[in-house]
């Protein structure tokens, strides 16, 4: 019985149609067999599967996932297994002329007999599957670890990759987040594991709030953040984007993986600078000059203390109406009334008398082109309405 299901097997499942060798036909022999004596126990009246024919059933499951398939093929095989051993079982009942009522219990038994078999490798099946995300999840954990300490050598980084089935993309963003809100808005889920862990490790339909498996997350850390491999189309998927709403994200430049570090460390330096959470995420490349302001403080209070000293004699709101007026004029390329009325929505003539002050304040130094850099470096370092 067990070589003519076997060979059944083969004929009617695509999946099993390949010779029985090695471990893989080793587990199909073991299995039918151990099923079939199994059968015979139970209508023996003999205790139901023991230790080991659990371990045989769930091998069966553990090996679909090894071979890399869903568990639809072994499935099909148990029942048509069922249905060829339900052929002879007849048979014989027939020859032995059991009663109605003897046939029906004997059928009962075969199709709650293999209701077992296929429960124990359906659990082997997403045991496996359990073993296999929890090893990858913390490969990536530690991969995510190595990019962000910047100083891993392409070797170190390269194995470490190989190890977490995530291939080195030539760009990568770091991602600064808000740490995770009480209520029930933007949860950023991944798909195999909690948001406590590093990565998911499975596509799911784009709108389910879940982030795609090649996004390396870390929300245990007292900053969340994330890595985006090739950010200029992780950041065209629905799921990413979606799941960054509502989250106070600042996506950093995209550099190489050996950068990881800087793109994160200048995420959360433009975060730093934001009055409050943005609830649409911010991207660096649009404040590079910003960020070119953030990264030395000091310095840039140095220079605002220098160059902007003409302005101090004057009230705060004066101070702040030239302020915004030189910054404006020196934003358009020394621009005309007009130019800079449109930019601050102001009156021309108000520009004019506004710009006639500024020069008299200013003088002649704002004829020196490294005057003008360092002064639009202090007024757009310093608020102003």
């Amino acid at each position: 019985m067990a070589t003519e299901i076997i060979r059944e097997i083969r004929s009617a499942v695509p999946e099993f149609a390949r010779p029985l060798s090695g471990q893989f036909g080793a587990g199909i022999q073991q299995g039918v067999e151990t099923a079939l004596a199994e059968f015979v126990d139970r209508v023996a009246g003999l205790p139901a599967a023991g230790p080991r024919q659990v371990r045989v059933y769930r091998a069966l499951g553990r090996g679909e996932l090894a071979e890399g398939r869903s568990l639809d093929a072994l499935q099909a095989a148990f029942r048509l297994g069922a249905r060829i051993a339900w052929r002879r079982y007849a048979r014989v009942a027939r020859r032995h002329r059991l009663d109605p009522e003897q046939l029906v219990t004997l059928a009962e038994a075969v199709f709650a007999h293999i209701d077992e078999v296929a429960a124990a490798s359906v659990q082997g099946y997403m045991d496996a599957r359990t073993d296999r995300a929890g090893a990858l999840g913390r490969a990536r954990h530690r991969l995510l670890d190595l990019l962000l300490s910047g100083t891993a050598d392409p070797a170190e980084l390269t194995a470490a990759a190989q190890s977490a089935d995530w291939p080195l993309p030539a760009l990568l963003a770091g991602v600064s987040l808000d740490p995770r809100p009480s209520g029930p808005s933007a949860p950023l889920p991944t798909t195999r594991q909690p948001l406590a862990r590093i990565a998911s490790f499975g596509a799911r339909p784009a709108g389910d709030g879940r982030l795609p498996d090649h996004v390396l997350i870390n929300l245990e850390a007292p900053q969340p953040h994330l890595l985006l491999p090739d950010p200029a189309t992780a950041l065209t998927d629905p799921r990413i984007t979606a799941a960054l709403q509502g989250r106070g994200a600042v996506i950093g430049p995209p550099v190489p993986p050996a950068l990881a570090a800087q793109s994160l460390r200048w995420a959360r330096l433009v975060r730093a600078s934001l009055p409050q959470a943005p609830d649409q995420p911010v991207d660096c490349r649009d404040r590079l000059a910003d960020l070119l302001l953030l990264t030395d403080p000091a310095l840039v209070r140095l220079i605002a203390e220098r160059r902007l000293a003409p302005l101090a004699p004057l009230t705060p709101k004066q101070r702040d109406r030239l302020a915004a007026t030189l910054l404006a004029w020196l934003q358009t390329g020394r621009g005309t009334a007009p130019q800079v009325a449109a930019r601050l929505g102001i009156h021309p003539q108000t520009a004019r008398q506004r710009l006639h002050r500024v020069h008299r304040l200013f003088g002649p130094s704002l004829s020196s082109p490294d005057t003008r850099f360092e002064l639009e470096v202090a007024l757009r370092a310093t608020p102003h309405p």
